[in-house]
């Protein structure tokens, strides 16, 4: 039984890797597809189907959702979206926007030599009005397999996630926030299968390097000292999402792993080797202490890499766990789609909305 097990443990990676030989090529014309993305005012994937909602108590329930659903309390005025309207995907020429930073920190690597100091960058958005004087939230976003920090373009003012955050937070949709989008693997390997091993380490890097790094250096809700400080105190301030890989990594690591230190979380197209519902079920019951604030999930039916392994690991998630109530911390939301921007940009639109509301 066991042989078994490894057997298919091992095909079921193999499959994987062998599904992103082509996602590492197309993830290094990231910046280019962003671009192609960008010169549209709207990103408005095909209607297939609609987020998993309860409707609010004044509306009466009809057999067929409408294609857009409101959640229910705490998160009524977060309308999601099925397409991000143009408003929020133009970049704003007036002096009301945020400001990019590039910032390099220590870390170790993790998977092979966890004695070995790396250097390691990372891009941070800070909101208009910044202010050492405020605290603020944190978001860390994470990549896919074949990129790295500069997978989300969140580089420069052309950043299509920059510009939707200075749109959400000008058109008082969103408290300002930060955002922070650092490279996913432990350490900096660049040889074949280590480079993949890497991403399953990154939550020691996440917990001891990167979260310190930016509570020491940003006005967070972190209680920063370098001789060492209860990150749990402030979990309802951080939120981890990510696209393909890096919601394989929001869901094993943010949610599995570092629940203690986080409270939001997205996976947008989470790749193979995310746990399956169950297993999640069975880890986060072993956690009653660290409340789950919400999990949202988008993906596109159209997704030959990752709707199996993201649909099997989150869509049924409130039928295996109590802990995930559908409409109330919990969103499964399917769009025509494949794996690409158009679904990423917009679970990062609507999940930008729904973080830190609680």
């Amino acid at each position: 039984m066991k042989k078994l097990l490894v057997l298919l443990c091992a095909m079921s990676l193999a499959a994987f890797l062998s599904a992103c030989t082509s996602a590492e090529e197309t993830s290094k014309e990231g910046e280019k597809e962003q671009e192609n993305v960008l010169a549209n005012q709207e990103i408005t994937p095909e209607i297939t189907a609609t987020p998993t909602v309860k409707p609010s108590p004044t509306t009466k329930p009809t057999a067929t959702p409408k294609p857009t659903a409101t959640p229910a309390t705490p998160y009524a005025d977060a309308a999601i979206a099925t397409s991000i309207p143009g408003k929020y995907t133009s970049q704003r020429k007036d002096e009301n926007v945020g400001r990019i930073e590039a910032i390099t920190y220590n870390s170790y690597n993790y998977c092979s030599n966890p004695e070995e100091v790396t250097t390691k960058n990372a891009y941070v958005y800070l909101p208009y009005g910044y202010s050492e004087d405020k605290q603020y939230n944190v978001l860390y976003l994470m990549h896919g397999i074949g990129g790295n920090e500069n997978e989300w373009g969140m580089k420069n003012d052309s950043s299509r996630v920059k510009i939707i955050m200075d749109n959400l937070i000008f058109n008082g949709d969103i408290e300002p926030f930060i955002v922070v989008t650092p490279n996913g693997k432990s350490g900096t390997p660049s040889d074949g299968q280590q480079s993949y091993d890497a991403f399953y380490c990154f939550g020691q890097e996440l917990r001891n390097d990167l979260i310190p790094y930016i509570e020491s250096h940003y006005s967070t809700y972190g209680a920063y000292n370098e001789e060492g400080y209860d990150l749990t105190e402030a979990r309802a301030h951080r939120a981890m999402a990510g696209l393909s890989m890096g919601g394989m990594q929001t869901i094993n690591i943010g949610l599995c792993e570092c629940l203690d230190i986080l409270s939001y979380f997205g996976a947008f197209s989470a790749a193979p080797t995310s746990y399956e519902d169950t297993k999640i079920a069975g880890i986060v019951k072993d956690k009653m202490e660290y409340d789950i604030k919400y999990f949202y999930n988008v993906c596109g039916v159209k997704d030959s890499t990752a709707y199996w392994s993201a649909s099997a690991a989150a869509k049924n998630l409130p039928s295996v766990s109590d802990r995930f109530v559908d409409g109330e911390n919990f969103m499964w939301m399917e769009r025509s789609g494949g794996h690409d921007f158009s679904i990423w940009y917009l679970g990062f639109y609507n999940f930008a909305q729904l973080v830190f509301t609680k």
